[in-house]
């Protein structure tokens, strides 16, 4: 990633790290009480990682890399945000789990960790911050130790062409990958729309699925599930329902357009 992006949103990372601390779409009084943030449907399909060394790539605040602690594994998480990783250090004190955080650009993950991991895991909202989807994935096959997971949940591409108001598509948008990516201006943050950030300036690029899968397999992995979920982990419309359950999820009602929100993706890695 050329310097100038990856310094640009670091520091709009290292703004918004303590309005998330203390947002109540985070609601970490909670988390260290007991709550997951992992979606339902997350430890079935990655399966079982009691025992296993687990490494979460783009990690923010750690709520879902000590999701996964809590479920019996050796984890480590990973961010280029040096707010975030000292915020999710302190966040696993908290929670009395033991955790290992790294502050690294997610490229140089490989170099810097040194080491390859059971299971790798990237969260929602990590892929649109990259400028290269290959490279990604060649660190992601490289970390990944031979007969272990990657497990990928992310929100669906698609969202990047719908509309703020509904579920249509915004003509100003395309759904296909840019490589000069796109420069949000915004002095709101998503976990609060009163706030008025200073750094305000972001660079994102989309990734299609396609685009996704084919780096990974190029990279070496075989994708072994992708399913698409019309659930989603915040609220982009008013007009979204609630999904009963712990986690903090929505879809559309009766009536409503039901699209593709999030998907998910597991593949793993061949032993030669």
């Amino acid at each position: 990633m050329d310097e100038s992006h990856l310094d640009l949103n670091r520091r709009s990372w290292d703004e918004r790290t303590p309005l998330h601390v203390a947002s109540p779409l985070y609601d970490l009084d909670s988390f260290v009480a007991g709550r997951s943030t992992l979606h339902p449907f997350e430890p079935a399909e990655l399966g079982p990682v009691e025992g296993c060394t687990l490494l979460h790539l783009q990690c923010h605040l750690g709520t879902d890399t000590l999701s996964w602690a809590r479920r019996g594994a050796t984890v480590t998480g990973l961010d280029f945000s040096g707010a975030s990783i000292e915020a999710a250090a302190k966040l696993a004190a908290q929670c009395g789990l033991e955790a290992t955080f790294v502050e690294a650009n997610v490229y140089d993950a490989a170099e810097v960790l040194g080491e390859t991991y059971d299971v790798v895991y990237t969260g929602l909202g990590a892929l649109n911050w990259l400028n290269d989807i290959d490279a990604w994935a060649d660190v992601v096959a490289h970390l990944v130790a031979p007969g272990g997971r990657f497990y990928l949940l992310e929100f669906h591409p698609l969202l990047f062409v719908l509309s703020d108001d509904d579920l249509v598509l915004d003509p100003t948008f395309s759904y296909f990958h840019d490589a000069a990516g796109i420069t949000v201006e915004d002095p709101s943050d998503y976990a609060d729309a009163t706030v008025q950030l200073e750094e305000r300036r972001t660079i994102e690029w989309a990734h299609t699925i396609g685009d996704v899968v084919t780096a990974l397999i190029d990279a070496g992995l075989e994708i072994q599930m992708l399913r698409e979920h019309d659930m989603i982990a915040f609220e982009p419309w008013p007009f979204l329902q609630r999904v009963d359950g712990e986690a903090a999820l929505w879809r559309s009602p009766a009536g409503k357009a039901h699209v593709p929100l999030e998907y998910s993706l597991l593949a793993t890695k061949p032993v030669r």
